[in-house]
């Protein structure tokens, strides 16, 4: 068992290892995604659905991320609490982390329109297309680390 994985949990595969081809396309994917956008929206999108996703693995590498790229303790707190905190977020970001949770949470209820409207009204066709692209991205992110066993605290990219 490697340090990125979860100590408690039998030993599970290194999926970069055993599937190098199909890790390289997320990251290739991850990347197309997240070209153009904000990197502040990128982290918030990004911690949000590691939030709802229940990964602490990506929760604690991109809010790393986000104070590396000078974001503030205060939004970073808010994330989890946006609906009530939105005095914090800009009305993109808002749109963002709505959709976020709505692409997230799929299987609740879709992609309610009003939801999708915002974020139409904030992004144009090619920036909607890329923040639904990290979505996308993210979630598979959190879905690779949960079911590998990832342990928050370590980060594959500086091993």
């Amino acid at each position: 068992m490697t340090t990125n994985e979860n100590p408690t949990a039998a030993a599970r595969l290194n999926f970069a290892q055993a599937a190098p081809k199909i890790f390289k396309a997320v990251i290739g994917f991850d990347a197309a995604a997240r070209d153009g956008l904000d990197p502040a929206l990128v982290e918030l999108i990004q911690i949000r659905a590691s939030h709802l996703n229940g990964c602490a693995y990506c929760l604690h590498m991109h809010t790393n991320d986000a104070r590396k790229a000078g974001e503030s303790e205060d939004r970073l707190h808010m994330v989890a609490v946006w609906r009530e905190a939105r005095n914090f977020f800009s009305a993109k970001e808002l749109a963002a982390l709505a959709l976020t949770d709505a692409v997230t949470l799929v299987a609740q209820g879709g992609v309610p329109d009003d939801v999708y409207a915002r974020a139409a009204e904030q992004f144009d066709e090619e920036e909607l297309a890329h923040v639904l692209g990290l979505i996308f991205a993210i979630n598979t992110w959190n879905r690779i680390a949960l079911s590998t066993g990832k342990v928050a605290g370590t980060d594959e990219r500086q091993g």
